[in-house]
């Protein structure tokens, strides 16, 4: 059986699920991009190869092999892009979160049900229909669950908007001993420099109490204020819309000191190690053109 235990963002990795490259489908029609990202590369010709997927999900994964990191993975289906396995489930303390995500993405979960066989039952939380939510806009934070969502007004307007009001009551009671905090999310389905996908597209904790943000990506200046307190100025790297885009907040914490970061991250990555982390560094920029980077591609089950 697999054991669950996350708390927060940066504690030592033990288990995780990385996403898979095998058979991801290759460039997808225009009509069948959800996101403005993968569109905007559909458009140019860009779209990541299978070639380049396999190459730089590899080299994630020899990283976490070298730090002794229990991987587990989704079951291959033919045609089917598995690389972001952040969303289709997420931990929060001892429980295993099934989400209610889009529809295109259904076959995602599936795809990881042996992995939920090795789970207790007990430990197994089904999110109800009304409850939108995907794994990238919930962050456990020790004391806090911090939450990415849209209004029920942007919600119903945008095919990016996927996590809704009701997520926030349903972590609020299934986690009673946690305090919810919401954050409301720019979004944009045609420009993707206007689009906070999720929360962690503009957004991350790292260490013990720092943070990388990015102001622009909330609509509502009280919750940049809230992390700017939470955080203090001091301890925030701050990321311009051009690192955004580039998914520059979407590094991963293998441990308070250990993060793994995309090798073009030059700016980000020297201030990092001046902060006194170890980066660890791979080629990503072929995922990124996908709208996700380094923590959409992981689903943490255990930190110590």
């Amino acid at each position: 059986m697999i054991s669950l235990n996350v708390h927060n963002e940066t504690s030592s990795l033990e288990a995780v699920v990385l996403g898979l490259p095998n058979d991801f489908g290759g460039t997808p029609k225009l009509a069948n991009c959800y996101d403005p990202k993968s569109r905007e590369h559909v458009q140019n010709g860009t779209f990541p190869t299978q070639e380049d997927i396999t190459n730089e999900m590899n080299a994630l994964l020899a990283v976490f092999q070298r730090y002794g990191v229990a991987v587990y993975r989704p079951e291959n289906m033919l045609g089917l892009n598995q690389v972001f396995s952040r969303d289709i489930g997420f931990v929060i303390a001892n429980s295993f979160v099934i989400p209610n995500i889009i529809a295109d993405r259904e076959k995602e979960i599936q795809a990881i049900s042996h992995i939920h066989d090795q789970i207790s039952s007990e430990n197994i939380l089904s999110t109800p229909t009304d409850c939108r939510i995907e794994g990238g806009d919930v962050m456990p934070n020790n004391e806090y669950i911090f939450v990415g969502y849209s209004d029920e007004s942007d919600f119903n307007t945008y095919q990016v908007a996927r996590t809704n009001t009701y997520a926030l009551e349903f972590l609020g009671r299934h986690f009673p001993e946690k305090k919810v905090k919401g954050f409301e999310l720019k979004k944009s389905d045609t420009n993707a420099k206007e689009n906070a996908l999720h929360l962690d597209c503009c957004f991350q904790p790292i260490g013990k109490d720092l943070a990388i943000l990015y102001e622009g990506g909330f609509k509502n200046q009280s919750d940049v204020d809230f992390i700017v307190d939470f955080y203090k100025k001091e301890n925030i790297i701050f990321i311009s819309q051009d690192e955004m885009y580039h998914m520059c907040s979407n590094v991963f914490s293998i441990s308070p000191k250990v993060i793994v970061s995309e090798q073009g991250f030059t700016r980000l990555n020297n201030e990092l190690r001046k902060r006194g982390f170890t980066v660890e560094e791979v080629s990503y920029a072929e995922i990124a053109k996908m709208e996700g980077l380094l923590r959409c591609s992981t689903l943490p089950l255990r930190r110590k």
